[in-house]
Formats: structure tokens, sequence, C-alpha cells
């Protein structure tokens, strides 16, 4: 057991308070008892049982594999924001080979959840079938989603705006000199892509007076991943473009990857830009200009959405749209005269 000298030290109060608040006295505010409280966690020792808050309820997070750096992120700010409101989580992660998106649901609800948090889930799949959870809602089971939506289905959407950050990417490279901008991204079926597309067509129009039908010219559909970051962008680069939009920093690594095959240096040949600004993107070489994602705020609207309906408070049925941030980093430059 640690002593209340290390536990005050650790904590930088006095062993008195130490004492006052493990034997839960009064006289000490909340911040120094949740650094006492704190300081037992860091020192790994177990908070002993009135120190123990009791749990609000599971709840679930359904979230795609956790290959893609974007995800654990999302995972990490929900699971800390249900944590701060004493709701224990319980991550499901859709590995391939893993239990689908309707399996995870299933045994969720066999364990008695009070809510579920899906990011990035079939709800973002316009040809999937949303009558599951419409299902859920029926149920009363609160449900809130994150970077998707899906038409009819009565519960909170929390997406960032794919649009704007087709502006911002189009703006900034149009600025830059280029006028041959492509765009590697992810299938159609899925509502993200199909909304950066339709931000693609405008912001050329905006920024470069491309017509609609010669914009649609510059996309190149992929898969959201590596591999297919490198396909699309080779395609790209064999029909003339000096700059490549990515869907995802992971299309943006593969774009990175098949400019080099082809003998090309980003960002003096080609510059590139990625979407999300997931951990070590700014580490690469080089550094990624790329469209931040909000995940903090997205994450913490979302938990607070679910929170409201599990109170049984009413929570309005819409999506809320949060506004990116162009991030510049070393990955695109001024266009070759």
């Amino acid at each position: 057991m640690a002593t209340l000298a290390q536990i005050a030290a650790e904590a930088r109060v006095s062993e008195a308070t130490v004492s006052r608040v493990l034997n839960s006295k009064p006289g000490v505010s909340e911040a120094t008892r949740q650094a006492v409280i704190i300081a037992l966690d860091v020192l790994g020792y177990e908070r002993p049982s009135q120190l123990r808050q009791r749990s609000a309820g599971l709840v679930g997070l359904v979230v795609p594999e956790l290959t893609n750096p974007i995800f654990p992120a999302f995972a990490q700010v929900i699971e800390d924001a249900l944590a701060r409101r004493r709701f224990t989580p319980v991550l499901c992660t859709q590995s391939p080979g893993s239990l689908s998106e309707d399996e995870y649901v299933e045994s969720l609800l066999d364990h008695g959840v009070a809510g579920i948090v899906f990011v990035s889930g079939k709800h973002a799949d316009t040809l999937a079938d949303h009558d599951r959870y419409r299902t859920l809602l029926e149920r009363g089971l609160p449900v809130v989603f994150i970077n998707g939506y899906a038409e009819g289905v009565g519960a909170p959407f929390v997406s960032a705006d794919d649009h704007a950050a087709m502006d911002l990417a189009v703006s900034h490279l149009a600025h830059l000199g280029h006028r041959r901008i492509g765009l590697a991204i992810g299938p159609e079926r899925f509502v993200p892509s199909r909304r950066k597309r339709e931000g693609f067509v405008t912001a050329l129009g905006t920024h470069l007076g491309a017509s609609a039908k010669e914009a649609r010219t510059w996309m190149a559909e992929s898969i959201f991943s590596l591999e297919g970051g490198a396909a699309a962008a080779k395609q790209l680069l064999e029909q003339g473009a000096t700059a490549i939009v990515c869907g995802s920093d992971m299309m943006a690594i593969g774009a990175v990857r098949a400019a080099r095959a082809a003998g090309c240096c980003v960002p003096t040949d080609v510059s590139v830009v990625g979407f999300d600004d997931s951990q070590l993107v700014g580490f690469l070489d080089p550094p990624l200009t790329t469209v931040r994602q909000p995940v903090s705020q997205m994450g913490n609207t979302a938990v607070a959405a679910l929170a409201d309906a599990i109170s049984g408070q009413p929570v309005a049925s819409r999506e809320y749209l949060f506004a990116p941030e162009l991030v510049l980093r070393g990955s695109t430059g001024p266009a070759r005269s």
C-alpha cells in the first residue's frame, strides 16, 4: 500500500489532506480530491472502495478496424468522455474476420447497454439497410452516429463538413498556382466520399472555373487505404495532375509513395493533401499537409447527446456539422511554372 507521504508528494498536497480524502472527510475541494485520486492511479494503487465511482451503465462503441489512426483517435476521445460521465465503454472493433456490426450490436444488447455510439458504420453506407437502426430506436435504445448520415433515422448525427474540407484543400492548392488538381477518393456509396466529391466539384468551379463535367474527370475512385491511395494517385499522375487531394491521410501516404515511384518529388513536382490529421502524419517525410477533423469536439458532442438521451432529456434528431481546419505542412508547394 502506498504511504501517505508518497501520495502527498505525487498530488502535491499535505499528508493530512490525503488522509481526509482517503477517509471521505469534508473540507477538501473537488480539485484537490481529484488530484489525490489521480496520484493513487499514477502510483499504481487500487482506489479504496469509498472512492470508486459506481458505473452509470455500459455504453457500446462500435468502430471500424483500428489500423487507420483516425479510428483509435475517435475511440480515445469517446471513451474518455464516457468515463467522465461514469459510463463504462465497451469497445467493438470490426477488424477483418471479426464480428459484423450487427453481431456486435446483438452482443451489446445481451449485455444490457444503455446506448451505442457508431463511428463510420453502416449508417455511412447508402446501400446498407438502415432499418437496423430504426429497430434499435423503436426499442427505446439511445444511439448516436459519427461521420455518415442515414435518411429517416431519428437520432443525432455528428459529422465533419466534407464540403468545407474540399474547399479548404482546393483553395490552398489553387493559390499555390495548381490548375490540374485531382481527387483520390473512396467508393461513392459512402456518404463522406459522396460529399467530398460534391465539395470537390464545387471547389474546382469556385477557384478554377472548371465545369462540373470537367471536375469529375479529375476524380479517381479507390478504397480508403494506403494501397488505394497509391492506385488512385497513379491514375491522376498519368493524367498530368500536379496536386492531389485525398479522402484520408492513409490514402495521402499512398499517394506520396506513388509519386515517388513515378520519379516525382513531393512537393516540388506534385503536392499532396490528406484528410483527418491523424497521429504521426506531421512526422512523415515530408510532413503531410492535411485537413483536420475536429475529433475532440465531435466525440464530446456525440457523448453529450447520448448521455442526454439516456437520461431521458429530449435530443434533436438532426445532423451536426463541424468545421474542419487546414493544417499546412511540407507536402504542398507552388506549382511548377
